[in-house]
C-alpha cells in the first residue's frame, strides 16, 4: 500500500482582456520564494473550509485589487513536481473581460500588470503557469 500524501490546495486565475486587438493576460510579479521576481498568475492557497472558486476570487482581489463576475474552470494541475515546496494541486479559473481594469499589486505581489499574451508566454512564468495560460487560451478560442 502506498503512503498517503499531504498535498496543499491552491488556485490560479487567468484573466484575459483585449486592447487594440491584442489579447492581454493579467500577471503578478512574485515577491516571495519560490520564483521571487518572476511573473506568475494571481492565485494562492485555499483556506480550510473554503471552496476553490471562493479562494480564486479572494486571491485575485488580494493580489491585484480586482474583482470579477463569472469564472470558468480551466482545469486541475497536479504534476507532483510542479512546486518546489512540495505536493501542490491547483484548480485554475479563467475569464475574458470586456475592458482592462487597472490592477494594483497587493499581498505578496510586487507588481500587477496586463501583459500581451505573446510576450507573457515568451518569458519563463513561475511554476507551470505558461501551461495554464495556454490551456485557458484554448478555452477562449472555442
Amino acid at each position: 500500500m502506498s503512503e498517503i500524501t499531504n498535498a496543499s490546495l491552491t488556485t490560479d486565475i487567468v484573466l484575459f482582456a483585449e486592447s487594440g486587438g491584442v489579447r492581454h493576460v493579467l500577471l503578478i510579479r512574485r515577491g516571495w520564494t519560490p520564483f521571487a521576481g518572476h511573473w506568475a498568475l494571481p492565485g494562492g492557497y485555499v483556506d480550510n473550509g473554503e471552496r476553490f472558486i471562493t479562494a480564486a476570487r479572494r486571491e485575485l482581489t488580494e493580489e491585484t485589487g480586482l474583482t470579477t463576475g463569472h469564472l470558468d474552470q480551466v482545469g486541475v494541475y497536479d504534476e507532483p513536481e510542479r512546486d518546489p515546496r512540495g505536493r501542490v494541486i491547483s484548480v485554475a479559473f479563467t475569464a475574458l473581460l470586456p475592458t482592462m481594469p487597472q490592477a494594483t499589486a497587493g499581498d505578496d505581489a510586487r507588481d500587477a500588470r496586463w501583459m500581451p499574451v505573446e510576450i507573457a508566454l515568451s518569458r519563463r512564468l513561475a511554476f507551470d503557469h505558461d501551461l495554464i495560460v495556454r490551456d485557458a487560451l484554448r478555452r477562449h478560442s472555442r
